[in-house]
């Protein structure tokens, strides 16, 4: 079996991986589309971050499920196209009873933190993380199934609809969700971006858009999605927003530290709300997509076989790309 693989010290794609056995509740999915997101590309420079096979975002097919215990229910998956949520969870400790699963001290995210991801031939995902897609779902339009639920779950943070000014800050694949899905609900919503190639795709969407260079610092802003996962953009955004007002925290992260010259003060004498977002509504991005709500199909900039899938992860770091997938 191939598998987009690191070891601790190198990504490498290794053709004699042995395929993953699915344990009880588990299945055994072969990959249709894998999403490279920036999580993954952080491991892709620092393969120090992870070990084990890389990908979480993923669109694919259920081959075989190996069924809980009185669980024959679990079957109903095998054939089905699917989409998953990429963090397990024990569903056992005293967040999980409350509601907060996504905070399991015991949790592990495939590709990124202790559990082997989707960049492969097959993979395994308990059937609790697989979500059915819809035959009016495409493909390539499936597998934006978790960012764009990642970008649904940061929007309930923080009410938007009756705010005068809001930004979007980035101009990655999750920031370009976020602005389509935010200026629905509010059209004073604009991004600030660093690639003037990516503002024509604002433009066809009706998003308001400028450079992050060309906005003004004049902490005016009611609410600040920072989506750019760096050290620099946290900074940015302290100095867009208003006082009372709200930043959220939006991405993956890149290690990279704490913000040059964020000063605790600042949070506390503007008496900010700031806010970080981890988790995917991926039904709610399903339903979405369903509509046809969210345009997705134009970020994608590049596609490759999993067999040149090394080539696709140096690709997706050019300038010129938004999003890259793998074709298994």
């Amino acid at each position: 079996m191939r598998a987009v693989r690191s070891d601790g010290r190198v990504v490498t794609l290794d053709r004699a991986a042995p395929e993953p056995n699915p344990a009880p509740g588990e299945a055994l999915i072969r990959p249709l589309r894998v999403g490279i997101s920036a999580a993954d590309l952080h491991v892709f420079r620092e393969p120090g971050a992870f070990k084990g096979v890389l990908g979480h975002e993923v669109v694919g097919v259920v081959e075989r499920v190996n069924h809980a215990p009185g669980r024959d229910d679990q079957r109903r998956f095998e054939g089905r196209r699917v989409v998953c949520s990429p963090t397990v969870v024990c569903g056992r400790c005293s967040l999980c009873r409350a509601g907060l699963s996504n905070h399991c001290p015991e949790r592990t995210v495939m590709g990124l933190s202790g559990r082997d991801g989707c960049l492969a031939d097959r993979f395994t995902l308990p059937v609790a993380n697989l979500f059915v897609v819809p035959d009016s779902i495409d493909d390539e339009a499936a597998v934006f199934a978790e960012p764009l639920g990642s970008v649904l779950h940061a929007g309930l943070l923080a009410p938007i609809e009756s705010k005068t000014y809001v930004t979007v800050l980035g101009d990655g694949p999750v920031a370009l969700l976020a602005a389509q899905v935010m200026a629905r609900r509010n059209a004073s919503v604009r991004l600030l971006g660093r690639h003037p190639d990516r503002f024509g795709l604002c433009e066809k969407w009706g998003v308001k858009h400028r450079h992050i260079d060309e906005a003004g610092r004049r902490q005016d802003q009611d609410v600040v999605l920072d989506c750019t996962g760096t050290a620099a953009g946290l900074d940015l955004a302290l100095q867009f927003v208003r006082p009372r007002g709200t930043v959220i925290l939006k991405a993956p992260p890149t290690g990279a530290g704490p913000a040059p010259g964020l000063d605790p003060a600042r949070v506390i004498d503007a008496e900010l709300q700031l806010l970080g977002s981890r988790g995917s509504r991926i039904a709610d991005a399903l339903l979405e997509l369903e509509a046809g709500r969210v345009d997705v199909v134009s970020l994608i900039t590049r596609r490759f076989r999993l067999d040149d899938a090394l080539n696709a992860f140096t690709a997706a770091q050019e300038p010129g790309q938004v999003k890259v997938l793998v074709e298994a």
